[in-house]
């Protein structure tokens, strides 16, 4: 009987006894990027920190490619995923989520002095989730402006299947690997604007100290959107889940991830 107690519980809690591997994007500056040193930093660097320490696990974390970060969880190569990853119902088919951490929307941006220019009701934001009709009635406004427009996005990304479900065949949309890939083609005029996550948007805005780059037009949230970002495990982890959202709601009520958020985007992101 001792022995198989002992078995359960080896069964129960699998990360007491080995190291908690993450996997981030490390090129999604706030949430996550690698320095010029080649470490990783960011907004969710510091949260995962925090969280490990909290939950007394040891953990580790390294770079991966986004597009394949989730077939490498379900692949056994890492145990969670920390990268900016809204929490969407396709990727809930795949993987089990924590509570969220951050809740931002995604937005459009452009140059001032390219073919769209400002798109209006920036600042507003829609719920596809609360206030679908009026998140539709939104992009319908946008469809004249936009019409045979080039729209960047990153691949794989809530960004895509967003201009795939609403937009499709009003604009071109143009895939890249990295928002930043498709910042710089946005510079160079090769697209017409990009659409991302807003916290992501105003470091890029900053970054690049251009006064012409634009962040314009409402701010989409919820529905195919997701309901915020959160850490992804594989389904099977629910020792896991259980650890970080208790780590998370801790983090939450004594103002850590608030305190992180506005060091790192300028402004608070905790889900409200």
């Amino acid at each position: 009987l001792a022995a198989a107690a002992i078995g359960l519980m080896a069964i129960a809690s699998p990360a007491a006894a080995q190291k908690v591997r993450f996997a981030t994007e490390g090129a999604f500056a706030p949430y996550n990027y690698t320095e010029p040193s080649g470490k990783l930093a960011g907004f969710e660097i510091e949260l995962y920190q925090d969280l490990c320490g909290r939950a007394k696990l040891e953990c580790t974390i390294e770079a991966q490619a986004f597009d394949g970060i989730i077939p490498a969880l379900n692949a056994g190569k890492f145990d969670a995923i920390i990268a900016g990853m809204s929490i969407t119902p396709k990727r809930e088919e795949a993987v089990m989520f924590s509570i969220p951490y951050a809740n931002i929307g995604q937005i459009f941006m452009t140059m001032k002095s390219g073919p769209i220019g400002e798109l209006g009701e920036t600042g507003t934001v829609y719920s596809l989730t609360t206030d679908e009709a009026g998140a539709k009635a939104a992009i319908e406004k946008l469809k004249p402006k936009l019409k045979g427009k080039v729209i960047g996005v990153q691949t794989s990304t809530i960004a895509a299947a967003f201009m795939k479900q609403y937009l499709d065949g009003i604009v071109e949309v143009r895939e890249y690997k990295t928002t930043e890939q498709h910042d710089l083609d946005l510079y160079a005029g090769r697209v017409d604007a990009v659409f991302a996550s807003l916290g992501y948007l105003t470091t890029a805005q900053k970054k690049a100290n251009n006064p012409d780059i634009l962040i314009t037009g409402p701010r989409f949230q919820g529905g195919l959107l997701g309901r915020g970002t959160g850490i992804a495990f594989r389904k099977d982890a629910n020792y896991l889940k259980a650890k970080f959202d208790v780590a998370l709601e801790a983090a939450k009520a004594d103002g850590t991830i608030k305190k992180l958020s506005e060091k790192h985007f300028g402004f608070d992101v905790t889900p409200k």
